[in-house]
């Protein structure tokens, strides 16, 4: 019995930017093709789970969230299982789980539409990497509030012992030029005045420009720079083995290029690092980070940690706690190491147990959190320009971006979309007060 075609769906993202920038894509291509967004999973024919493969039991919590997509009267809409977990586990998700009709990986995503019309009849799966691009076969960007996310470059070659990304979203690839420019002059003309370029090793990105000439992406900076209406540009995320010159002086010389940068180091012993495969060191890696501070002195610095990689010992704990003590983060994240099956680390001797790395993530955290409090409170008294990207939770209440990625609370109401000054009259762990002084003109 063949299947109604769906008139409505919902796309669901978990994890990563670039995975809310495939939900985004996801969106459009579906309405191009006439289907209408649902408010939610359960008014919607077709819903759309776009997966992340990074963190402990991924697979595992997708089958959660299909069963609850079954509704009171038994019946399920048309699921697809789109990302990362789709790539990975492939055929094996519609036979654990029949209630799944299309599983598509990151890479295909753009054949969503057909996959849609052959799930009638019967299931349809594609994790194919295909040599193509998927973006010139998605819609033109539209309808985009005053931040957007727009995908450079995809893939790595790092081969992290403790990561999947290599096997679910496949080798390097940067996107031409052309295409970048292309789309973030049409994010523009729909209402983004900041946009973060993304990729799952961003600053790698390489191409040619309009005259030929092999451009790192702090040439794409300088030329996305020049385009009318773009207030601010931001890119994540990096490695530190390729913080090339021209991307650090980029830094100090393109105004609307932010002092912010995200540059996971994970770990702060030389031994763990090795053993992680990181390819870099942490002297390597304060090194970096003392060359962009000296291109932007006032640049935040974030990152990423992982705290009971197998082996680590306490000494080794001790040098991350010693490098981020040396940093002084304004953000970052940090998780408990969780093996994923497949990684070369997942079947190393000398497994963490739980209890010793919940203590350790606590004390790493506990740094991490005061160093935020603390970059926080730097701010009060001073007058910085903010985006205002969302409503607050209060009548007239606005929230948007410092520079610095702050989440600040206005509460005078300036529209939303409008890059306005504010005094900074409070200080949280996670964000600040503003009072509004002066707002430009809107986009």
């Amino acid at each position: 019995m063949n299947k109604p075609a769906p008139r409505t769906f919902h796309v669901k993202s978990f994890g990563c930017q670039m995975n809310v920038y495939d939900g985004a894509r996801m969106t459009e291509l579906l309405e191009s093709e006439g289907l209408s967004a649902a408010a939610g999973a359960d008014e919607a024919d077709l819903v759309v789970l776009n997966t992340c493969h990074i963190r402990e039991k991924a697979a595992e919590k997708v089958y959660s969230d299909i069963g609850r997509l079954r509704r009171e009267d038994g019946t399920t809409p048309m699921i697809a299982v789109a990302g990362c977990v789709a790539q990975a586990e492939g055929a094996e998700i519609p036979r654990r789980a029949p209630s799944v009709d299309i599983v598509v990986g990151p890479q295909a995503y753009h054949r969503l539409p057909d996959l849609v019309r052959a799930a009638r009849t019967g299931k349809a799966v594609d994790t194919d990497m295909p040599a193509e691009s998927k973006f010139e076969a998605l819609p033109a960007r539209r309808r985009q509030g005053p931040t957007a996310f727009l995908t450079v470059q995809e893939g790595c070659d790092k081969f992290c012992t403790y990561c999947v990304v290599p096997y679910t979203r496949g080798a390097e690839v940067s996107r031409p030029w052309a295409a970048v420019v292309d789309e973030a002059k049409a994010l523009i003309d729909a209402g983004a005045r900041e946009i973060t370029l993304l990729g799952q090793n961003v600053n790698a990105w390489e191409g040619e420009d309009e005259a030929g000439r092999t451009q790192g992406l702090g040439g794409l900076i300088r030329a996305l720079d020049k385009l009318p209406g773009l207030e601010r540009i931001r890119y994540t995320t990096s490695h530190p083995n390729d913080m090339r010159d021209d991307l650090i002086i980029a830094h100090k010389e393109v105004a609307s290029l932010m002092p912010f940068l995200h540059l996971p180091v994970q770990a702060g012993s030389d031994r763990i690092l090795k053993a992680m495969n990181r390819s870099h060191s942490v002297d390597s890696y304060l090194r970096v980070i003392d060359r962009v501070r000296e291109a932007r002195p006032d640049i935040a610095v974030s990152g990423d940690f992982i705290v009971g990689f197998p082996g680590e010992t306490e000494e080794d704990f001790a040098a991350t706690l010693a490098l981020i003590a040396r940093v002084e983060h304004a953000q970052a994240f940090s998780f408990k190491y969780s093996p994923r099956p497949g990684t070369p680390a997942a079947v190393m001797d000398d497994q963490i147990a739980a209890a010793v790395m919940d203590e350790r993530l606590q004390r790493l955290q506990g740094l991490l959190n005061e160093q935020q409090h603390a970059f926080n409170r730097a701010t009060l008294g001073k007058t910085l320009k903010v985006l205002i990207e969302r409503n607050g939770k209060r009548p007239g209440q606005r929230i948007g971006k410092s520079p610095w990625l702050q989440s600040v609370i206005v509460e005078d109401g300036p529209d939303i979309g409008t890059l306005v000054e504010v005094e900074i009259v409070s200080s949280g762990p996670n964000s600040l007060v503003g009072a509004l002084t002066r707002v430009s003109a809107a986009a």
